[in-house]
């Protein structure tokens, strides 16, 4: 049930609303603290996950029928009324999650004559059926039988042989495609196939027959391009493999031995392999591949991690693809401070001092593109994944630790220390910072066969930019700073005709364009170029006509989207945090995108969103981060606070800046 409204009768801004939105904001997310000091909100997906691990357990004849009848329930619940499936609310039906579903009802057992079913094969066929998915998903094809390894291109174990003096290896791939690819290799060696004992089928979603399939890895002549080059390799991989699965050579021996290594490796301090449901799942199939029983406790532990994703009801269930404490807890800890909560209260300071034990003092992944001589350090999004500390996640955290002095103050303060300046040495050429890794851009990595997937680089971006820019300004770093300049260069080449900013991580634009304008008001930028007035003026064109503002995934698909959508909590934060450094809370706009918040938040404090905001791989894979739609309206009514706060100590002679975030007007963690 909406609290009540943030306006007078009359129209006018009611700070008293303003003020009981805000305290029960508050008391909702301190009431859901997890005891240990952690918050954690549910990642919702699509249905693909599920109806991979149908696939999984038929491949692996591990089938329970009543966990099966829950998944059953489940893919048809997301079915559309097209008889297709999307990949993000509203959205249309897409060719690899139409045809994961039609795949997963029939192993089930559902009747292809069953009307659902008939719809979704009509769509499928339409969609081009088969012949238009993805390599990865094909590749659980070909595991049962359904299409040829011919069909799918090589994924040679040899990959992680060739050493970094070649221009391009595979430490050049992103850091989730290395994860996902190590356990492939395995499984495209072994091509562990095992035939449905059903004789189910998709010889049906063949619209212009199998031809297709062959056509799609078929080099041509006089085709000097090089996509055409990697084809033409793809060929020579394949009788490579021919021969190595005849005699075994040593050379793929060794190549094998590597990758399994590699993976069990990563097992260690990781709560499965990457902590990521893709990777998981294909390291279990692989580790069956290579003989592992299942009594065995490598790939008990791995199984029981996977199983951990899964959410279970009556008569449904859905899968995670991972699990989020981390970011989520450093979002809800600056979203509590700002808006008032004092540092010294319990669940904050359990908090931080849950924040610090995660800290990762381990040399990962992250060494062989970024061989600095810098301390380890950094954060990772989920629990526990050591080889895989991120940029974006520890930034974050810093902004969060910085605001929570701690008992331990020398702790916290060398905490903060070691993640700043491990952040800072991941600064890309081009001035930016992207998720994981430095200078992963190779652009020729988009050109090999395997590479539909839409993630096999890691460029910068420039909501992370923003954000690492904003620790920075708030630790006092000059705008001269060197580092600082080639950032604030990136994020200028970056902005769009009408001022927006791509959002790489959130969707879209709203959230690439708030991050940007409180990353630079942090910095103390003059808010008054026309760049960043641009900026503001494109947040204002997109308001809807409810005060809010909302964007959909389409807009990675076609930018003519963008701005459009139904408002939603957390992009109407975003947007409002966004217009909130510019300091003036008499802004229409804004007060509307306040009343707008206040107007919908539930009696208990929370808000209600059902459309994704969160972005995986653009294009491919979105999520729903079910905390940001109580966090971020929590931290935009504490901004606009704060500058009401400002334009009140104005009018009684004082100076007090609070448009500046209230972290920046705290003692830092390296001031104490």
């Amino acid at each position: 049930m909406p609290a009540a409204s943030a306006t007078t009768p009359a129209g006018q801004f009611s700070p008293a609303a303003l003020t009981a939105a805000t305290r029960r904001s508050q008391d909702y997310l301190l009431g859901v603290q997890n005891p240990e000091g952690y918050w954690v909100g549910e990642l919702l997906v699509d249905s693909t996950l599920v109806s991979d691990m149908v696939a999984y357990h038929h491949w692996s004849d591990t089938v329970d029928p009543e966990w099966q009848r829950r998944a059953v329930n489940h893919i048809f619940e997301r079915q559309l009324e097209d008889g297709g499936w999307n990949i993000y609310p509203h959205g249309p039906a897409e060719v690899n999650a139409t045809v994961k579903a039609y795949l997963a009802l029939k192993l089930a057992g559902v009747p292809v004559t069953d009307p659902r079913m008939l719809k979704a094969r009509e769509l499928a066929r339409n969609l081009g059926g088969v012949p238009r998915m993805n390599t990865f998903s094909k590749l659980y094809l070909a595991l049962l039988g359904l299409v040829g390894w011919n069909h799918v291109p090589s994924i040679p174990c040899e990959v992680l042989l060739i050493g970094k003096w070649f221009h391009v290896n595979f430490w050049d791939m992103s850091n989730w495609s290395r994860a996902m690819l190590v356990p492939l290799a395995i499984i495209n060696h072994f091509r562990p196939t095992r035939p449905l004992k059903n004789g189910v089928n998709l010889d049906e979603l063949y619209p212009d027959g199998k031809r297709e399939l062959e056509e799609a890895l078929r080099p041509r002549y006089f085709d000097f391009g090089l996509r055409n080059a990697f084809l033409w390799l793809d060929r020579l991989h394949k009788l490579a493999e021919w021969v190595a699965r005849k005699s075994v050579h040593p050379f793929r021996k060794r190549a094998l031995k590597k990758c399994e290594q590699w993976m069990l490796e990563r097992y260690e301090g990781s709560d499965g392999l990457a902590a990521i449901f893709p990777a998981m799942l294909n390291s279990v199939i692989a580790l069956e591949a290579l003989g592992y029983p299942k009594d065995h406790p490598i790939f008990a532990r791995e199984y029981r991690e996977l199983k951990r994703l899964e959410h279970h009801t009556a008569d449904s269930m859905r899968i995670e693809p991972c699990f989020s404490p981390v970011w989520d807890t450093a979002i809800v800890s600056i979203c509590l401070r700002e808006s008032g909560v004092p540092a010294g209260h319990p669940q904050l300071q359990r908090a931080a001092h849950w924040l610090i034990d995660r800290e990762i003092r381990f040399r990962g992944d992250w060494y062989h593109k970024n061989p600095v001589d810098v301390e380890p350090s950094g954060w990772v999004f989920e629990f526990n994944n050591k080889w895989n500390p991120d940029v974006d996640d520890t930034a974050m955290v810093l902004l969060a630790l910085r605001q929570i002095p701690t008992a331990d103050g020398k702790r916290r303060d060398e905490c903060f220390r070691r993640g700043y300046n491990w952040m800072l040495a991941f600064q890309c050429r081009d001035g930016g910072w992207a998720a994981f890794d430095k200078d992963c851009t190779k652009g020729i990595l988009e050109k090999v066969p395997f590479a539909d997937h839409n993630a096999m680089l890691d460029p910068e971006c420039v909501d992370i930019t923003a954000r690492i820019l904003e620790v920075m300004g708030l630790e006092g770093v000059r705008k001269d700073h060197p580092q600082v300049r080639r950032g604030l260069a990136f994020i200028k080449k970056s902005q769009e005709e009408d001022g927006s900013f791509y959002g790489r991580w959130g969707v879209n634009y709203v959230y690439g364009t708030w991050q940007v304008l409180r990353g630079l008001k942090a910095l103390d930028y003059d808010m008054t170029e026309p760049w960043l007035l641009r900026g503001r003026d494109w947040l204002l064109s997109v308001q809807h006509e409810d005060g809010g503002w909302g964007e959909r995934c389409n807009t990675y698909d076609d930018p003519v989207h963008k701005g459009r959508g139904p408002s939603t909590a957390s992009q109407t934060g975003w947007a409002v945090l966004g217009l909130c450094t510019f300091g003036d809370p008499d802004l229409p706009a804004l007060q509307r995108g306040i009343e707008y918040l206040c107007r919908t938040q539930n009696s208990d404090g929370s808000w209600s969103e059902d459309e994704i905001t969160g972005t995986g791989f653009p294009k491919v894979f979105y999520l729903k981060y079910d905390m940001y739609r109580n966090a971020w309206p929590l931290l935009a009514l504490a901004a606009y606070q704060q500058i009401l706060d400002a334009k009140l100590a104005k009018a009684n002679g004082h100076s007090t800046d609070a448009s500046v975030p209230s972290s920046a007007r705290v003692p830092a963690a390296l001031s104490r």
